[in-house]
């Protein structure tokens, strides 16, 4: 009989622009202010990218970082997986960008769209193809550009989002089996809530559609929020159930930041204080699928978290689709 093969964390990075557009900044391009975009969403700061920097370049960077950590060599890679719903082009892959940047010109690579839980989606695929045997050691990065998919006039979505990139290293192990469960959740019937209304074959781009801004996202957040709290919650206590451990013996909780309410509520419904309960979103609003691998990467850096310590990671996003994954750092 074969022996089960475990998945190990090797290491995490993670990049954001350098460019930072406050509450103060968008006072000045929209009807809003700080005042009311703190006590709403807890945002008070986003990382913004520049024009010439797409998605891949921010998981490039991301990578790098990570790779370094693991101290691999790039070509030690044999899988890459991104997720993003901000793709470099709709093809090639952003994957495929961020490979030929690697140098890895054979190594698979695909993306992954599952907005903002793309990142515990991601985790999950790897996870699978690693304990199959297919492949042995994985990149996964969660990376967005959101800020160039936003209408800079609706002061109800441009507030709220920002750019980022998160990377991750797992290899297969014999010690090891750091990813304790993964879960995963999707109901398509909420598609009208949260989405970016054109670009695919439902409306190929044409003069109307971009005069319409139909190349921006769509958010109806009080609809958005009622779901996030329910599904978020359902998922980070099946992971706890899957991975056969209590809520007390969590370390930290990183619920993606979407939004400190739904941040609260989540922690509320899930039985947890909020001191257990990592939280970024202040200086960096929602970077959809790179927020829980950001937030992960800056709670290791700043030793919030210790090697040993169970983290769960949850979160939820367009389509509606969600997640939640308990791991050991």
């Amino acid at each position: 009989m074969n022996k089960k093969i475990g998945v190990k964390i090797l290491a995490t990075g993670s990049y954001f622009p350098k460019k930072v557009l406050t509450n103060a900044d968008l006072e000045k391009i929209v009807d809003t202010s700080d005042e009311w975009i703190s006590t709403r969403t807890g945002i008070k700061e986003r990382h913004i990218s520049e024009n010439n920097e797409p998605t891949s370049e921010l998981a490039y960077k991301a990578s790098l970082e990570a790779i370094k950590t693991a101290q691999i060599k790039n070509e030690d890679i044999d899988l890459i997986i991104v997720a993003t719903v901000t793709p470099d082009m709709l093809f090639p892959s952003t994957a495929c960008f961020l490979q030929t940047k690697l140098g890895l010109n054979s190594a698979p690579a695909f993306d992954l769209s599952a907005a903002c839980s793309g990142f515990i989606y991601a985790l999950a695929t790897a996870k699978a193809y690693i304990e199959s045997g297919l492949y042995k050691t994985v990149l996964i990065a969660g990376s967005e550009e959101l800020s160039k998919f936003t209408d800079w006039t609706d002061r109800n979505t441009c507030v709220l989002f920002g750019d980022a990139a998160g990377a991750m290293i797992l290899t297969a192990s014999e010690e090891n089996d750091d990813v304790l469960s993964v879960c995963l959740g999707a109901d398509g019937s909420y598609s009208e809530l949260l989405n970016m209304p054109a670009g695919g074959t439902v409306n190929p781009a044409t003069v109307e559609t971009v005069k319409g801004k139909l190349h921006t996202i769509k958010m109806a957040g009080k609809e958005v929020f009622k779901v996030a709290v329910t599904k978020m919650g359902i998922a980070a206590e099946k992971a706890l159930v899957l991975a056969g451990k209590k809520p007390e013996e969590i370390t930290l909780y990183i619920p993606h930041q979407a939004n400190m309410r739904i941040i609260e509520a989540v922690a509320k419904k899930v039985g947890v204080t909020m001191d257990k309960v990592f939280v970024n979103i202040h200086k960096t609003g929602n970077t959809s699928s790179a927020t829980t691998i950001t937030a992960l990467d800056e709670a290791i850096k700043t030793g919030k978290l210790k090697k040993g310590d169970l983290v769960e990671l949850v979160a939820f996003g367009g389509g509606f689709t969600w997640g939640a994954a308990v791991i050991r750092i």
